[in-house]
């Protein structure tokens, strides 16, 4: 056993082998086996490391970070998101349209062979073997009009591309402001809880000391407890909104997001009349109905154009068995002409008609759903705009000093705990609101840049 022990610690040092070679006992092989269990053979070049533990060491399970400001966020979002690359296809599968728009149809080729069989004539000595192409003459500009509908298709693809950039975008903007208001309310639940902690071990030795009563103590402690229920509530909604961040931007929930943006107060006082008529000039949706509306007066001149008919033009060659008519070899030219005398195409002219009757309408719905939401948009800014300043404006400084003049207050004597205890609620609320109708006021910026259909800078 000892001269295994020798090839497998080879790679030891010199003390290590002398004291293996001595070894003749079985305790004293138990002491080194249990040495060796224990990390003596750290040293040891040829003993493997466990994979997860090379991994530890080495760093790899460290989640991989990804900051991000909000453009840098939109760009990934544009690139990586799953709804956009399907809205994608929409473009591609016009674009497939348009060039099926622009091909001509395909000639026909033709192979007959005509022969007598009556007295005694057989296929080899009577026989006519006629060969013919021909090709469909469109008249009445029916291919200009279809490559103009599908001109108009592709331009109302892209449109809806854009529409879905549009709406998403507002989406991923409300994600990533979501996460940065669950990390400042978890600030503010983590600075409550630390202070309130340190009021608490203050008062815990007033306590003992005779100075309050055990009724006070308990209720500061109640108080840390809800505070630390704030700040796991928080960390939470993080969580949860970082986990629908990550998903629109297509990355790992292995990810650790870091978001660099600051959620700031940045005034804006746009006009409302200019507004509107950009929205009406630039919004993709309306932009997109008005191509369906030219693709569905195109599809209504093409439907007209189907009243005349189109010509068939054909050309062959004839050869003749060696009994045929005296002209064995003959071309062959013929034109063919559908009689429209039943079928004129008015059925297909009354739905292109109730089609650009119908696309007509979606547009003028989209116009007016448009200019109200450009008018709520901007009035809910307006209203949001108020309030975020109402607290800049002198509130939100006045409830911190507050519960800060009260605790003082508290320290000397000068107040209750149910008074320092009102002052911390009211802070709290105050602070906590200011955060929503900051986020609110943000959020409603967004929805007016959404509205308009483009960023919104003063």
């Amino acid at each position: 056993m000892c001269d295994d022990m020798l090839q497998y610690r080879d790679g030891f040092t010199g003390r290590i082998r002398a004291l293996a070679q001595l070894c003749r006992a079985w305790p004293v092989i138990a002491l080194l086996g249990m040495w060796l269990i224990n990390g003596g053979g750290a040293q040891a070049a040829d003993v493997p490391v466990p994979p997860s533990q090379a991994q530890t060491q080495s760093g790899s399970f460290a989640p991989p970070v990804v900051r991000l400001n909000l453009s840098e966020a939109m760009a990934l979002f544009l690139k990586q998101n799953l709804d956009l690359l399907i809205a994608k296809y929409g473009i591609e599968s016009s674009k497939g349209q348009q060039i099926t728009a622009r091909l001509f149809p395909n000639p026909v080729g033709q192979v007959g062979n005509v022969a007598s069989f009556t007295q005694g004539n057989t296929l080899a000595k009577t026989g006519a073997l006629t060969l013919q192409v021909q090709q469909l003459f469109e008249l009445a500009g029916k291919r200009g009009y279809r490559i103009e509908s599908a001109g108009f298709g592709v331009q109302s693809a892209e449109a809806d591309f854009e529409d879905a950039v549009r709406q998403l975008g507002f989406t991923i903007k409300d994600a990533y402001y979501r996460v940065l208001v669950a990390q400042r309310r978890l600030a503010l639940a983590e600075e409550n809880r630390d202070r309130f902690a340190r009021i608490l071990d203050v008062n815990t030795i007033r306590f003992k000391k005779g100075y309050i009563a055990e009724v006070d103590l308990i209720r500061i402690r109640l108080q840390v407890v809800d505070f630390q229920s704030q700040v796991i509530e928080s960390i939470q909604e993080g969580e949860s909104a970082r986990a629908d961040l990550r998903q629109l931007l297509r990355l790992s929930p292995a990810t650790k997001l870091e978001l660099t943006t600051e959620m700031d107060y940045r005034r804006v006082d746009p006009d409302m009349g200019k507004l509107r008529s950009v929205a009406l000039e630039v919004r993709p949706d309306i932009r997109s109905r008005r191509a369906a509306v030219s693709q569905r007066e195109a599809d209504l001149k093409l439907a007209k154009a189907f009243r005349i008919p189109d010509v068939t033009i054909g050309a062959g060659y004839s050869v003749q068995g060696s009994r045929g008519p005296d002209n064995q070899q003959m071309g062959i030219l013929n034109l063919g002409v559908p009689l429209p005398l039943f079928n004129r195409n008015q059925g297909g002219i009354v739905q292109a008609e109730v089609g650009v009757q119908s696309a007509q309408a979606e547009l003028d719905r989209t116009v007016n759903q448009v200019e109200n939401q450009v008018d709520v948009a901007y009035h809910n800014l307006l209203q949001s705009r108020r309030l975020v300043e109402a607290y800049l404006a002198g509130v939100l400084e006045d409830a911190r000093s507050t519960f800060t003049i009260v605790e003082r207050a508290y320290e000397r004597g000068g107040a209750t705990i149910l008074d320092l205890l009102d002052a911390a609620r009211t802070s709290r609320t105050i602070q906590q609101n200011f955060i929503e109708a900051l986020f609110s006021y943000q959020r409603n910026l967004f929805q007016l840049e959404s509205s308009v259909g483009q960023e919104i800078t003063s």
